[in-house]
């Protein structure tokens, strides 16, 4: 039996219930959603055009990643000018005409702030270049000299998140950091030019009726004085996080933050998220105190493996992250960045089974949940053809690590074979299965048991019942690898992390991720809602 958790939580301007608490949002990969013009690749007029169908699935906000100008090195997060729209995704009319479009249909859009680098095509940078060692152009950067006798070895030793070192050298022989890829430079933000340009971006957005932001790295941007070396253990990525890592998580980046809630709360009504791959609870606690932001990424249930006692810790963890605030948590079974549940949680029709029984668990819980693009129709990880990769990640890292392109697969929309309706063009910027015909949304729409009637059943009851209520749960006792709960407002949440069925709690079952097993139990890898 797990204690009890309730937390009394107001929004910090005063109300008790801020859109955003509860609220559900869809993450648009804006290349892989939908493409309006032809050329294989996601745009706004795609995403515009299909608004009918997220209204139809019933969440309410989105989260679009970069479509601003960029040589797309990193496909939109190497932003070479974050107040324009990039010609490969419309321009600035294109974003109008979605922003109002969504608006009219109740849907709230957040756009991506990348505040700790930009493209090395971005002007500062290319400014930087030009101006010389000890400049105010370099001055936005890091830029510093080599160690060593000829200034040969990088100023330290920190690693790139998407392999090998993070500095680049230039022909000047200063070198400059870099904690992503070569083409994203990252900026100094003890630099007051910095801040000033991000607020006129803040400003930009807001003012052109954008609802909020997620906030890319957001527990990077401050960097320790002197960027001294650090402790480096075998596994150098991001994921998971390095203890005593220097890149990331440094104090001064909660002044930062104070900075941009101070914008963003100029304009009522509006949010910020940040991803923040923090695994100290306590220290994640410290982005989302009253001053900072409205919400973070949680991502224990993401990284939990498929067990009762680790999904139990996560859940407690992460409520207790956003309690111990005066905050509901946020939940997250996957993103752009991470393996597709479907294969994580096992692949076929386990790993079906799984993601399904997972959402049912996500979407019971208090708090805002975010889901990303295909998660509704149940897409697998793509095995992609090495010449297809397009990451970073798989160049930088020697072709040992494949990078993230197989969870950036385009959606398949209707009809039975590539490109899906994703696109009028005979190809899409990374291809798609021949297997896929099963997993469209026309034929899913057409299924009452698919993933994706599942996931409109669970937005419904969730938006509409009165049980799903209360910031609070209260754990039961349950079967051994299985957990149950209870919300505030009545309704109660039992899954089956083994392979054997269960009785369930008392009550009326009013959804299941699986039909039930004999005598009403609850079948293995299966969740469901009581009330």
């Amino acid at each position: 039996m797990h204690r009890s958790v309730d937390v009394v939580a107001r929004d910090r301007a005063g109300s008790a219930n801020p859109w955003w608490r509860e609220a559900v949002f869809y993450q648009i990969y804006v290349r892989s959603f939908a493409d309006g013009n032809g050329d294989g690749i996601g745009d706004l007029a795609g995403i515009r055009a299909r608004l009918p169908y997220l209204s139809l699935l019933g969440v309410d906000a989105l989260w679009l990643t970069p479509f601003y100008s960029s040589p797309m090195a990193d496909h939109g997060y190497d932003v070479a000018d974050p107040r324009a729209v990039d010609g490969v995704f419309g321009d600035l009319d294109a974003f109008d005409a979605l922003l109002a479009d969504a608006h009219a249909l109740g849907l709230k859009l957040l756009v991506d702030l990348v505040p700790n680098h930009t493209s090395d095509e971005h002007v500062w940078f290319q400014e930087a270049l030009a101006a010389g060692p000890g400049s105010p152009a370099r001055a936005r950067y890091h830029f510093r000299p080599g160690r060593g006798a000829d200034g040969s070895e990088p100023p330290n030793n920190w690693p790139s998140v998407f392999g090998g070192p993070a500095w680049q050298r230039i022909d000047d022989g200063e070198w400059y950091l870099h904690l992503f890829a070569p083409q994203q430079p990252d900026l100094n933000w003890t630099n007051p030019d910095v801040a000033a340009d991000l607020e006129r971006t803040i400003c930009f957005w807001l003012d052109r009726g954008t609802d909020g932001f997620r906030i890319d790295v957001a527990h990077g941007l401050a960097k320790p004085p002197g960027l001294p070396d650090m402790d480096i253990p075998a596994d150098t990525a991001i994921l998971p996080e390095i203890p005593g890592d220097l890149r990331f998580d440094q104090d001064g980046v909660h002044d930062l933050h104070r900075m941009i809630r101070r914008v963003v709360d100029r304009y009522p009504g509006r949010m910020a998220v940040g991803e923040v791959w923090v695994r100290d609870d306590e220290r994640l606690a410290r982005y989302i105190r009253p001053d900072e932001l409205h919400q973070v990424f949680n991502f224990h249930l993401l990284e939990a493996a498929w067990k009762a006692e680790e999904l139990i810790a996560a859940i407690v963890r992460s409520h207790d992250v956003g309690t111990s605030v005066g905050l509901t948590p946020t939940w997250v079974l996957s993103n752009h960045d991470t393996i597709r549940e479907v294969t994580r949680y096992g692949d076929g029709d386990t790993g079906r089974r799984r993601a399904r029984a997972a959402i049912v668990l996500e979407l019971a819980l208090p708090g805002a949940t975010y889901i990303y693009n295909g998660a509704e129709l149940g897409l697998p990880e793509v095995r992609l053809p090495d010449d297809a990769l397009q990451d970073p990640t798989w160049e930088r890292s020697g072709h040992r690590e494949r990078g993230r392109d197989g969870a950036r697969v385009p959606m398949p929309w209707s009809g039975v074979q590539p490109p899906y309706d994703f696109t009028t063009g005979a190809a899409t910027w990374l291809p798609m299965p021949d297997d896929w015909a099963e997993l469209t949304v026309e034929r899913e729409l057409d299924d009452a048991g698919s993933m994706l009637s599942l996931y409109r059943q669970a937005l419904a009851l969730r938006r509409d019942r009165p049980e799903m209520t209360g910031p609070g749960i209260a754990w039961y006792g349950a079967p051994d690898g299985c957990l149950a709960f209870r919300r505030d407002g009545g309704l109660t949440c039992a899954l089956n992390a083994t392979d054997a069925p269960v009785p369930l709690p008392p009550g009326t079952v009013v959804l299941a991720s699986a039909p039930l097993a004999g005598d009403g139990m609850l079948p293995g890898d299966a969740a469901a809602w009581l009330v």
